[in-house]
């Protein structure tokens, strides 16, 4: 049995979904079909012998190497030529009974199928992930104070954002899994430089069913990390947390049950912010982009400054995003914004990246804890 989250979560419905295979047979009688399913499963250091109108392929580690050449396959044959062949897993060696099996057997778009393995999933499955921070400033001094882990994808020969990325996934039913491999990259990266900055990390409460159970693997990486609990601000956006709030309060409380803070994303850009940010109560809450860029707009001031205001009433530090100019980092200051963020003060960069590479104004200078506006007390627990 397996679960669409990758075998982290346990409280989704499960799925029935075949082991690992160390052989497959695979027929059909279209000619140009089975060369490219050989030189594919060639290309992965699995053993391959043919017969006329039927490749053999044996796995000679005995580990998920089938799976991987399933992945391929999904992704390079048609699907009408996937329909075409038919595949037989783990066959008996008996002559007979395998002839039996492979007239029995199902498609390969059914057992693609089977085993939850999509074009998307095959991508996904094959791409190189990893996170990019870009750096948060107290807009009083410029001083670093926080970095916001961004997921990126190495695809197909190119690097793909985390909005592809998890576009993809939501598509193929891998929302949960990337998710996660989201959150863990953003730690996992960021433990040996990140010093006492805090790290902001982008979660989707949709992803979470069970918070005790599918922050489980998270929560160990946290541990792992030997950052402390109170570095973690993880990042709701507040268009998912306007689609089910019961679930997403549960999911925060669970967060900061562990000491971890928690973000309200793109404050301002939807019609319930103000009752959001009441019934969240975030410890951080970052304007929405759209709405600082569209300052010094009368309206766009009425808005950001109706959301800060309420945000520090409710203990919360205030980011404005987007900021890309020094006109627009005095504004959004003088509205009462804590803290910037925007290419301004940094792009988003690969922590591993040579120095002559990176934009200097990346580097932390003087690191400084998040901190609250002074005068203002923590908002009460829930």
């Amino acid at each position: 049995m397996g679960t669409i989250c990758g075998g982290v979560c346990s409280c989704r419905s499960h799925w029935d979904v075949p082991g690992a295979a160390a052989r497959v047979l695979l027929a059909t009688a279209i000619g140009h079909v089975l060369p490219t399913v050989s030189r594919t499963a060639k290309s992965l250091n699995l053993d391959v012998s043919t017969a006329p109108h039927l490749v053999d392929v044996v796995d000679p580690k005995g580990g998920r190497g089938i799976d991987r050449l399933f992945q391929r396959l999904a992704r390079d044959l048609t699907a009408a030529e996937l329909e075409a062949v038919r595949v037989a897993t783990d066959p008996p060696e008996d002559g007979e009974a395998r002839t039996a099996a492979l007239l029995t057997a199902p498609s390969l778009a059914v057992e693609l199928a089977r085993r939850g393995v999509t074009v998307e999933v095959g991508v996904l499955a094959e791409a190189e992930f990893w996170s990019a921070y870009q750096p948060i400033v107290r807009l009083a001094d410029r001083s670093v104070v926080a970095h916001e882990a961004l997921l990126r994808g190495f695809v197909d020969g190119r690097e793909v954002g985390g909005g592809d990325l998890f576009f993809v996934a939501e598509s193929a039913g891998w929302l949960a899994r990337l998710d996660r491999i989201g959150r863990e990259s953003a730690i996992t990266g960021a433990a040996p430089w990140l010093g006492g900055d805090d790290l902001f990390i982008n979660v989707n409460p949709t992803s979470i069913y069970r918070a005790q159970v599918c922050l489980a693997s998270t929560e160990q990486v946290a541990h792992a990390s030997g950052l402390a609990p109170e570095q973690f601000v993880f990042e709701v956006v507040e268009s998912h947390a306007i689609a089910d709030r019961g679930h997403l309060v549960s999911v925060l409380e669970h967060y900061r049950s562990l000491g971890w803070r928690v973000a309200l994303d793109d404050v301002g850009a939807g019609y319930s912010s103000l009752s959001l940010l009441a019934a969240v109560r975030p410890e951080v809450v970052k304007l929405d982009k759209g709405l600082v860029q569209g300052l010094p707009d009368e309206g766009a001031r009425t808005v950001l400054k109706a959301v800060t205001d309420l945000a520090h009433e409710l203990g919360a530090v205030v980011v404005a995003e987007g900021i890309e100019t020094e006109e627009l980092a005095e504004q959004v200051a003088e509205l009462g914004a804590d803290l910037g963020q925007g290419w301004l003060f940094g792009r988003p960069v690969r922590p591993e990246r040579p120095p002559e590479e990176e934009d200097s104004r990346f580097q932390p200078v003087h690191p400084v804890p998040l901190s609250r506006p002074a005068g203002v007390s923590p908002a009460p627990s829930r």
